[in-house]
């Protein structure tokens, strides 16, 4: 019997994904669940596991194509047609380069995988949105031991970072999908032998060396410890040389403008990981001491050589994607903003107030943000357009908020929701949105944080912006801006009075939501805030 292996619902506004990495080849036996490949989105990968045990007969959508949800991507032979087809698979020529990379693992490979089994490294979840990847850095070579849930590479979507565990412990015999490669969210990223003892791989060798006998080198009578040590320092720098740092290390370095020879790396080989950056950061003394405290190079002339004074980098993915995302807004959306002002008095004395009490019986501080979920969640039910969204000719309301909250990250901008928000109380708004921004921070969110918003906040006011437009966060219909607080001279019954204000920006779709519906939400937003009493008595 013959089973097909589709692709899975990769969200509602995704349509195509890239087959990134097939962990398995033609002829591999297959366990239930296992991953078999990983496709890469435009938001994140997304694995796609075995439908039922049995052997891999056939690929049909190669890496690097692209196919669409629940296109034929495979297809798995069961019982006696298993075992024939996984023969005839292996005795077929179809793949020389696999073969040749299956050559240089011999050393790892006799030395556990004639008593154990191969497994599959696939593509983790990405998101029922994401379709593809890109392999980012693998931290493991051919040959190298791994334990199980041993972290073997780092994968990059348009969203978030994704590490690919080990599925079990043995020898890394084969990687099927190189650094750069865009896999899709089904596709095999390499092959362990289960039960191995870890042999040198033809990557670790050096390039004069056919016969893999360094060690032996290293220990003859003739080289003495100089001669050791000289060659041991060589090779240290040759190996740092070739070293890939974590992306998110790299990022995290140019960030903080930090140089590689400044960050300590505690990662495989050498490698820096983003842990790294973050204590060099936390110690600028020590950075200082370690770069030499060089002068800064005098600005060079008008006629120097341009390429000394530019610097041209790629895109990531996540920077692509918001890029491609905010512009496609901006095309399909008629995007229009109404703008008031919010006396924060009453706000702040109640967080004066309570704060300590509310700290010291939710175990977490009292911050503006609640306000404004809690103050948007009450406008929303009043005017539910602007919790709506276009779906062709039909607008679909929703009888649910699930509240986006834009948080910028080393990465770029995300924005984790927080998923039924109107039904949450201000503790549980307030707990879930500081994890949600620690993971942010941290590059640990998951596709599933970021999925199903229904209307987003974005709170420019941390940076210091006192008046923006926001765009809008398809297929959402509505976006609140919110602001710096700054003391105002403003004018209360009829006297001049100092109070602090904060501007408030709604940008909206004028195809659903018409003008008197935006400036009704704004409104409300603006009543619950300078009298939050308001929103207990659901006024």
């Amino acid at each position: 019997m013959t089973i097909e292996v589709r692709v899975p619902t990769l969200g509602e506004s995704v349509t195509e994904a890239t087959v990134a990495t097939w962990f398995k080849k033609p002829g591999d036996a297959v366990e239930a669940d296992e991953m078999l490949c990983e496709l890469e989105t435009d938001k994140v990968s997304v694995e796609v596991p075995a439908p039922a045990a049995g052997v891999l007969s056939e690929i049909v959508a190669a890496e690097g194509e692209t196919v669409s949800p629940d296109a034929l991507l495979a297809q798995i032979a069961d019982g006696k047609e298993a075992t024939s087809k996984s023969a005839s698979a292996e005795d077929a020529p179809q793949k020389p380069k696999e073969e040749a990379k299956r050559a240089d693992a011999k050393p790892a490979e006799a030395g556990g995988k004639g008593g154990g089994k191969s497994v599959d490294v696939m593509v983790p979840s990405l998101g029922e949105s994401v379709t593809e990847a890109t392999v980012a850095t693998w931290f493991k070579q051919i040959g190298d031991e791994v334990a199980a849930d041993e972290m073997l590479c780092e994968l990059e979507t348009d969203k978030v970072s994704v590490e690919v565990p080990a599925p079990a412990a043995g020898v890394l015999s084969e990687i099927i999908a190189k650094e750069g490669t865009t896999v899709d969210a089904k596709a095999k990223l390499a092959v362990i032998s289960e039960g191995g003892t870890a042999g040198k791989s033809a990557a670790q060798e050096a390039p004069g060396d056919t016969n893999g006998d360094d060690a032996d080198d290293v220990e003859s009578p003739g080289a003495g410890p100089e001669t050791v040590s000289e060659r041991s320092a060589s090779d240290q720098e040759k190996a740092k040389a070739d070293v890939e740092d974590a992306p998110s290390a790299r990022k995290a370095m140019a960030e903080k403008n930090l140089s590689r020879d400044q960050v300590q790396a505690s990662g495989r080989d050498g490698r820096v990981m983003k842990e790294d950056v973050a204590k060099t950061a936390s110690k600028p003394a020590e950075a200082k001491a370690k770069s030499g405290d060089k002068p800064a190079a005098p600005r060079a002339p008008a006629s120097a050589d341009q390429s000394d004074r530019e610097e041209r980098v790629k895109m990531t993915r996540l920077r692509q994607t918001i890029a491609r995302r905010l512009k496609d807004a901006q095309n399909a959306a008629a995007i229009l903003t109404t703008y008031n002002e919010a006396d924060m008095s009453a706000v702040m004395d109640l967080r004066s107030e309570f704060k300590d009490a509310f700290e010291k019986k939710h175990g977490v501080k009292l911050g503006f943000m609640s306000f404004f979920v809690k103050a948007c969640c009450h406008a929303l039910h009043e005017v539910p357009e602007v919790n709506a969204e276009i779906d062709g000719t039909d607008v679909v309301y929703k009888n649910y908020v699930n509240m986006g909250v834009a948080v910028g990250t080393p990465a770029g901008l995300v924005v984790p929701v927080v998923k039924d928000a109107d039904s949450k109380s201000f503790a549980e708004i307030e707990k879930e949105i500081g994890e949600l921004g620690k993971k942010g921070r941290d590059g640990k969110l998951t596709m599933a944080d970021m999925q199903g918003g229904t209307f987003t906040i974005s709170n420019g006011g941390v940076y210091g912006s006192l008046m923006s437009s926001p765009i809008l966060n398809p297929p959402q219909s509505g976006i609140l801006g919110m602001h710096k607080i700054q003391e105002r001279p403003v004018v209360v019954g009829g006297e001049i009075v100092i109070r602090p204000m904060m501007y408030l920006a709604l940008s909206y779709d004028h195809r659903i939501v018409d003008g008197k519906g935006a400036v009704t939400f704004l409104v409300r937003v603006k009543e619950a805030l300078e009298d939050p009493r308001r929103l207990l008595m659901d006024l």
